[in-house]
């Protein structure tokens, strides 16, 4: 049970400048420069990070194949990583309201939702992955008496990671627990609107053990400190949580440096679908509701496209809206807060654009569509349900990254396959059905790499999150997390 008297004695602490992590050390940039860190709350300045350089860049990565070659990391023991890893996720777990709050002021996620999915996400995952790093085994191939064949894992070197703003401790540890539970060094880059939670758990990080040069984070600017990453000679993999744009920038510096492995989460345009034929409307149309306008919309898997049996489709669509609107937009430190701030000015106003010119395009604003709580300072914005969409049309098509949920009518399986196919994109969906036939002929149809049945949202760190055609390649979560950490290598030995 949150207890709101501590979030407020926590809301307005005053915080310290923040420093890069380079080889176990807390330090400046090189060029002595930095960053103000404004609140998505009420946009005050709330801090500095410092802004990282190349040199900065090349000096973690060095750090981090230094580390990895000497082995302090990379050949200790798997239960004695297990061991300190473990001691991580108490330390978090011990700061857990602290971070929680600390992150809610940094990008805006409510403050229910940021215990829940942001640190106690943090916590799990790293659990996970330390009680696993004991437990993967290599294999021993069928050969002939006179032959041995071995598949060792070996860790990959310096894994790059780089980590977007909406949920950074969830997504973060998403790639810090698997690369280093495998005995990787690790070059961390934060997204620029939301560094601290991230910077604190690193420090926590080296609390518990993590020997120097085996986790380094860089602040700043991605066109800076993620363009060093990407062109450096010395990464040996990258990943990626982010836009598609930034993906397919990252992919040609890998090409034209060392050709190193990227593996890309780029976002999606999920369809949830919803058949006459649902058990509960009710309950489908206030669980989808949260499934778009918790934390803004600001969800890679966000329900942000809704298909709707023509038969039911008004009265649905009814229900929903009623729900938008009992949600409370607004002080995300405030416990009974539904959904929090956009994380920064630039993506509230791409919102704002998106619903104009889905009216230009056709669609009714049913609801919401405006910037509200602008006297705090704040970036909040309206629960946004548009109608009368096509699905070729700009907000059927491209990822909002905001609470703006676009409408569209079906009639037969098939269309509402074909237009949940009909993106460019294919990370999750939702399917609404008692019919069970119905429900498996969905999970296959639809091109995603979640499909989430009579539910939407909710699967933890045990199944993978992973995208076909452009939202991306590569699982976070799972054990098949490891594969994009892990080489492997054989051994053919004649006896």
């Amino acid at each position: 049970m949150l207890d709101q008297s501590k979030i407020d004695a926590l809301r307005d602490l005053q915080l310290a400048p923040r420093s890069l992590i380079i080889d176990g050390e807390l330090c400046a940039g090189e060029t002595g420069e930095t960053d103000e860190v404004l609140s998505p709350v009420n946009g005050q300045v709330l801090t500095t990070t410092a802004a990282g350089s190349k040199e900065d860049v090349d000096r973690a990565v060095a750090a981090a194949r230094a580390a990895f070659e000497d082995g302090r990391w990379s050949r200790l023991a798997p239960a004695a990583r297990k061991k300190v890893m473990l001691r991580w996720a108490d330390l978090i777990e011990a700061e857990a309201l602290e971070l929680a709050v600390l992150g809610v002021r940094d990008n805006g996620t409510e403050i229910s939702m940021a215990i829940k999915a942001e640190v106690g996400s943090a916590i799990n995952t790293i659990r996970y992955y330390a009680e696993a790093i004991d437990k993967i085994y290599g294999q021993v191939a069928p050969t002939p008496e006179d032959i041995l064949g071995l598949v060792h894992h070996e860790p990959v070197g310096v894994v790059a990671a780089i980590v977007p703003w909406n949920f950074p401790l969830m997504i973060g540890t998403w790639k810090l627990g698997p690369a280093l539970a495998a005995g990787n060094s690790v070059v961390l880059k934060p997204a620029e609107t939301a560094s601290l939670s991230l910077l604190r758990i690193a420090e926590l990080a080296l609390e518990a053990g993590i020997p120097p040069g085996v986790l380094n984070v860089v602040t700043g600017a991605g066109r800076v400190v993620g363009e060093a990453m990407a062109m450096s000679m010395d990464v040996d993999v990258m990943v990626f949580t982010g836009s598609g744009a930034v993906g397919r920038r990252l992919l040609e510096n890998s090409a034209r440096s060392n050709m190193k492995r990227c593996y890309l989460e780029l976002g999606d345009k999920s369809p949830n679908i919803v058949f006459n034929d649902a058990r509960d409307l009710a309950e489908a149309a206030k669980i989808s509701a949260g499934g778009i306008f918790r934390n803004s919309g600001q969800v890679c898997v966000a329900g942000s496209r809704l298909l709707v049996q023509k038969s039911i489709h008004d009265e649905f669509v009814a229900e929903l809206a009623k729900h938008a609107a009992a949600m409370k937009v607004g002080d995300p430190l405030d416990i009974t807060t539904n959904a929090g701030a956009v994380n920064n000015l630039t993506q509230l106003e791409q919102n704002l654009r998106f619903v104009e010119t889905a009216r230009v395009e056709g669609g009714t604003l049913y609801q919401g569509g405006n910037r509200i709580l602008e006297d705090t300072g704040g970036y909040f914005m309206e629960p946004t349900i548009v109608t009368n969409v096509k699905p070729q049309d700009s907000v059927a098509q491209k990822e909002v990254f905001g609470p703006v949920l676009s409408v569209m009518p079906f009639e037969t399986e098939a269309e509402a396959a074909a237009i949940a196919n009909s993106t460019v994109y294919g990370l999750a969906a939702g399917v609404w059905t008692a019919d069970l036939g119905r429900a498996h002929r969905m999970v296959r149809a639809v091109r995603s790499g979640v499909v989430h049945v009579n539910t939407y949202g909710g699967p933890d760190v045990t199944v993978p999150l992973g995208g076909v055609k452009q939202s991306g390649n590569g699982h976070d979560k799972s054990l098949h997390a490891f594969e994009k950490f892990l080489d492997l290598k054989t051994a053919w030995i004649k006896l």
